[in-house]
Formats: C-alpha cells, sequence, structure tokens
C-alpha cells in the first residue's frame, strides 16, 4: 500500500508539472507572437544556446515528455539550430543518467522505473547486445528509462550507449522538426511527411513490443 501510494504522488506530481509545462509554452507563443522573445534570448549568444542545452538535458532526465521544449526550440533557434540544441541536450542526458545509475545504483529512480519496463529493455540488450539497446530505445519506453535501465546493466559500455542514444532520436526529431515546418508555414506537404516519419516509428516499435510480449 505504501509503494502505491508513491506512485501515486510521482504521478500526481508529474501530471503536475507537465500542465505547468503546457502552461508557460502556451504563455511564451502568446507573449511572442511578434517574436521578440525569440529575438532577445537569440542575442544571448553562446550562453542562450548553452541554457537550452542544460533545459533540454534537466527535462529529459524526468518523465515529463520533452515536445513542449522542443517545439520552443525550433521556434526560438530555428529548424536546424533548434533541433541540433534539443539533440545536445537529449544526449547530455543520457550520460548524466548513465553515471548516475552506474554510480547510485538501483536506488536513484527505482520509483520511477517499473518492473515490466526494466524486463522489456533487459530481454533487448541480454538477446541482441548493441542492437538490442538500439531496439529498446525505438521502443514506446519512455527515453530516460531506457537511459537509467541501461546504466544499471554491467554489460553495457560506455560507447554502444553513446552512439545508440544519439542515433535513436535523430528521425523522431526530424520527423517533429517536419511537423512544425509544416503547421508553421502552413506547408502540408512537409506535415504530411513529418507526420508519416513519426507515425512509421510509433508502428516499428509498436510491433517490436509486441513481438517481445509474445516471446
Amino acid at each position: 500500500m505504501k509503494s502505491q501510494n508513491i506512485k501515486e504522488k510521482n504521478y500526481l506530481g508529474t501530471a503536475l508539472l507537465l500542465i505547468m509545462l503546457v502552461g508557460l509554452i502556451v504563455l511564451f507563443f502568446y507573449l511572442d507572437r511578434q517574436n521578440q522573445l525569440s529575438t532577445l534570448i537569440r542575442t544571448w549568444g553562446a550562453a542562450g544556446a548553452l541554457l537550452s542545452i542544460l533545459l533540454m538535458a534537466a527535462l529529459c532526465m524526468t518523465p515529463i515528455p520533452s515536445e513542449g521544449l522542443l517545439i520552443l526550440l525550433l521556434k526560438i533557434f530555428g529548424i536546424y539550430e533548434g533541433t541540433i540544441l534539443a539533440w545536445l541536450g537529449s544526449l547530455l542526458s543520457s550520460l548524466a543518467i548513465f553515471y548516475l545509475a552506474r554510480f547510485l545504483g538501483q536506488g536513484l529512480f527505482k520509483q520511477l522505473i517499473t518492473p515490466d519496463r526494466f524486463d522489456t529493455v533487459d530481454y533487448w540488450i541480454r538477446n541482441k547486445g548493441s542492437l538490442g539497446l538500439l531496439i529498446a530505445r525505438l521502443l514506446p519506453v519512455p527515453a530516460f528509462a531506457v537511459n537509467y535501465i541501461a546504466g544499471v546493466i554491467p554489460s553495457v559500455k560506455l560507447g554502444p550507449y553513446v552512439w545508440t542514444a544519439a542515433v535513436s532520436i535523430i528521425p523522431y526529431y526530424v520527423g517533429a522538426a517536419l511537423v512544425f515546418i509544416g503547421v508553421a508555414q502552413s506547408t502540408w506537404i512537409w506535415l504530411a511527411v513529418g507526420g508519416i516519419i513519426i507515425f512509421a516509428l510509433w508502428g516499428i516499435s509498436c510491433s517490436w513490443s509486441k513481438r517481445e510480449d509474445n516471446s
């Protein structure tokens, strides 16, 4: 019962943080109707870029979806720079979680990782090695959870951990960037292409997940 209460509090806290994040994003878009805030942030130069990377890294270390911040970075810095900054932040969060999990052990995130998620990621890594880790990163499992689980498995080395983290997020970010272009510029072809990429990734991940469940 105590464990269940802790989990419910965690879910409630995550939901409240998500609502706050969405509210802040909506407020930013409202205040930035004339791109004044975006222009101001861009004048910060390297400091603004570094802050964006650190914010993305911090958010990716939590169960809160990072898509909202990705959208903000695309709006502020443009498609190419915004995508690169988001990618760097995601990669930085992966490295941070790896070392936290490796040195602090399983107690750090145990309330956030369900046994089912752990077993799913562990299955692919045990059976397929580095390729299995790449597949696990494409499954419908939160990235922070995969990073943590892979970090506490002794057989996972830093090299495969880093390159799978770096590669696996690229298709999704490309798809999200194309959707953003399609919506922002009313260019429906890019919206369609981006949507196809995201739905294809979702379909593949669900297919692999069902394969694991049936094995």
